[in-house]
């Protein structure tokens, strides 16, 4: 009975010790560590708020909702396209220098950039220079002929001479060459469009498109405001024989940027092997890191923990050796892969884990809009772009209708007007892993070691560390529970996730359980 009685107290004062570590976690002064290491929010203006009625989000629903961005713990929004276009998606642009309609104005626009500052949020836009709309003014006068004032705005061919243009091109990850010339209508030249053929390919030889560039840059950022862009298939500013000619391009665009903004944020879109990412860097000092997104998954799938921590490990040795001047953006999904729920086969737990994975690890994360409620969604783009659920359906006079959701509805998905009302939900969850984040300084910007202990396949174990605190992360990818041996030094807990347990220097860890040990 003593026995009993002595164990039970035990326990007892264990549980109080790590309660008591935990909750001063929620004393600590909460930082923003934007743009190196602080959280961006992206938004589809379209799916995320409707102040108007017309089934269509737009700006002054942004404004709206800002609090909730601000709630959630994010320090900026990078929204994708703005401007006019005819698609629904609006990365075809045909006024470089306005709103579309559907979404407001650029007063609209204006006002949201104050209300966003207010708050300390910062304003990141798509900026889509690679093409235009085959509307767009330019296009439309190109095609009037040879002799156009805009004809060499675009990269046209004669009918007999595409064959070589495709063959001298090296075929990339996303590039096919083949269907990449198309035909104006007339049969005789054929203009280029990397991507459809709606989105003519600008031609970035001509010293007058360059010009046109760096003017509507300062547009945004002078006379409108913006902090910074996200740049649209940064790879496809020439063609993919021409790299250096890519590199020297976004060297200058920075150059003519910084002297509108000198602290102006960029940050690119270069789907490659880090080989080919790494030369960006001095032009576009931010790059998006596909390679966690997709190894991330790949994990998952092959149990196998410390696939991640390596890659990512071996990322940044690499970026370090071009440059100490660069900011690692991981994401776990976004606008173009499915979403991070759908991807773990609705298992709430391995989207719980792989957030607390994305904020544990270093870099600056992105998080894409209605993963914080855990949306669901699958190819094609229009439902992985599906509107966000505020609340219930009879209850959410702001919810978009401009698309029928497939996957995220009142019967699939928690609006989030229900899960602040109950517990153990997904956005309380995104909530407490951000705010551990943005108040412990080593998990934003402390390095990050891997440990050498032979722990078993499923275990994810790094350090993170600055001059004044180290903490040790570990993972368990794998759904049978698993116990590691922990250094000495490890022993309070400062966050925790399936609870995991010590017990005399060994960890316990459950299935798709993490713990943050300092």
């Amino acid at each position: 009975m003593r026995k009993l009685v002595y164990f039970g107290l035990i326990t007892l004062l264990t549980t109080m010790l790590i309660s008591c570590q935990e909750s001063k976690e929620k004393e600590k002064t909460v930082e923003n560590h934007w743009p190196h290491a602080g959280i961006t929010y992206e938004i589809f203006i379209q799916s995320f708020y409707d102040s108007s009625g017309d089934g269509i989000g737009d700006i002054n629903g942004v404004i709206k909702k800002l609090d909730h961005v601000k709630d959630l713990g994010a320090n900026a929004i990078w929204f994708m396209p703005i401007m006019p276009s005819p698609s629904y998606h609006k990365y075809d642009v045909t006024d470089y220098k306005n709103i579309h309609p559907d979404y407001g104005t650029l007063e609209d626009f204006k006002k949201l950039l104050e209300e966003a500052h207010a708050r300390d949020i910062k304003i990141v836009i798509d900026l889509i220079i690679n093409h235009t709309s085959d509307r767009h003014p330019w296009f439309l006068e190109a095609k009037k002929g040879s002799d156009n004032p805009y004809r060499d705005y675009y990269v046209w061919a004669k009918a007999d001479t595409i064959a070589d243009f495709i063959n001298k091109k090296t075929i990339t990850l996303d590039s096919d060459n083949i269907r990449q010339w198309h035909d104006p209508g007339y049969g005789e030249d054929f203009y280029y469009g990397f991507f459809v053929g709606d989105m003519p390919d600008l031609n970035f030889d001509n010293p007058k498109v360059r010009e046109e560039i760096y003017e509507i840059g300062r547009f945004w950022l002078e006379e409108i405001g913006v902090d910074g862009f996200r740049l649209d298939a940064a790879k496809h500013i020439f063609p993919d024989d021409r790299p250096e000619d890519n590199h020297a391009f976004w060297k200058e665009f920075r150059s003519e940027m910084e002297k509108i903004k000198p602290d102006v944020y960029l940050v690119g879109e270069v789907y490659d092997m880090k080989e080919v990412v790494a030369p960006y860097l001095p032009g576009l000092p931010a790059l998006f890191n596909f390679d966690f997104h997709y190894t991330l998954l790949e994990a998952y799938e092959k149990g196998d923990g410390m696939l991640l921590a390596k890659k990512q490990k071996d990322i940044l040795d690499f970026y370090d050796g071009i440059t100490d001047d660069f900011i690692d953006a991981t994401f776990s999904s976004n606008h173009d892969q499915p979403r991070l729920l759908s991807k773990h086969g609705n298992d709430p737990k391995k989207l719980k884990q792989s957030i607390a994975v994305l904020m544990t690890m270093p870099g600056a994360p992105y998080l894409y809009y209605g993963e914080e409620i855990g949306m669901l969604g699958e190819k094609p783009d229009p439902n992985i772009r599906e509107p966000f659920l505020w609340d219930l359906k009879e209850n959410d006079s702001g919810r978009a209708t401009w698309i029928e959701p497939k996957f995220s509805k009142d019967q699939t998905v928690k609006p989030l007007a229900v899960q602040k009302s109950t517990g153990n939900s997904f956005f309380g969850f995104y909530k407490e892993i951000i705010r551990l984040r943005n108040s412990n300084r080593a998990l934003a910007l402390g390095k990050l070691e891997l440990t050498e202990n032979s722990y078993p396949k499923s275990i994810m174990a790094y350090e993170r560390s600055t001059d004044n605190q180290s903490l040790m992360v570990f993972h368990n990818l794998g759904a049978e529970p698993v116990t590691v041996q922990v250094p000495e030094n490890y022993r309070d807990f400062i966050f925790r996730l399936e609870s995991p347990e010590m017990n005399a220097g060994e960890l316990i860890l459950p299935g798709f359980a993490s713990a943050i040990l300092e």
